[in-house]
């Protein structure tokens, strides 16, 4: 596995993480309403706000993997390349 395809899986995981955490809040929200605890104009309210925060959260995907490797320092791309031999050995 190359360095890119690492970092393509590391992103998708990241879209990933905030589609279920968008999806867990929503659940929380529908939850609170059921209860009574906060009206259903509040939670729709929320959700529209965690579907904004989720959409927010999904923009360093859009971004090119070589701008991500210009990121990191000297010694954390080392790490990297440590890691990637690691992996490619087994």
């Amino acid at each position: 596995m190359d360095v890119q395809e690492m970092l393509k899986n590391v992103l998708l995981a990241q879209v990933g993480a905030v589609a279920l955490t968008a999806e867990k809040g929503n659940d929380l929200l529908k939850t609170l309403v059921e209860k009574g605890e906060i009206t259903v104009e509040q939670g729709k309210a929320l959700n529209e706000e965690l579907k904004r925060k989720a959409e927010e959260k999904k923009e360093p995907e859009k971004k090119d993997v070589t701008s991500l490797l210009d990121g990191l320092s000297d010694e954390d791309l080392a790490k990297l390349k440590e890691a990637i031999a690691k992996k490619e050995e087994k």
